[in-house]
């Protein structure tokens, strides 16, 4: 997956969309005044800057995205893990020094990995 960083108003501005998709680009920049007190050429600039960084799609003047939130955020997350820990059992070492785990965690953690055993990824 590419590498997406956001700043806190393009984060704000890519919530809206994936919250409302798919969405009329007019609808857009009437919850971009409303939420982010934009102007429309705002909006359509910062929308321009998200599609051309392979994000977010406007066609035909709808906008939908082209990464999904949840894909979004766990390229977030397995960065973070990388450039602070190093390793995914680097960082739950140090999560678990200090947090006893549940033993619903415990089982979380468990299906996750059988489910990267068979080679399917995390099941929901």
């Amino acid at each position: 997956m590419p590498e997406y960083r956001l700043g806190e108003m393009e984060m704000r501005f890519a919530e809206i969309i994936w919250e409302n998709e798919p969405l009329p680009s007019g609808e857009l920049v009437k919850l971009c005044e409303k939420e982010l007190s934009w102007k429309k050429s705002t909006t359509y600039t910062i929308l321009h800057r998200l599609c051309d960084r392979g994000l977010f799609r406007n066609e035909g003047g709808v906008v939908t995205s082209l990464v999904s939130k949840d894909d979004f955020f766990a390229g977030q997350s397995e960065r973070y893990v990388q450039e602070t820990f190093g390793s995914l059992p680097k960082f739950l070492a140090a999560f678990t020094r200090t947090k006893k785990l549940s033993a619903k965690e415990i089982e979380e953690i468990e299906r996750i990995i059988d489910a990267n055993r068979r080679g399917g990824g995390e099941e929901q």
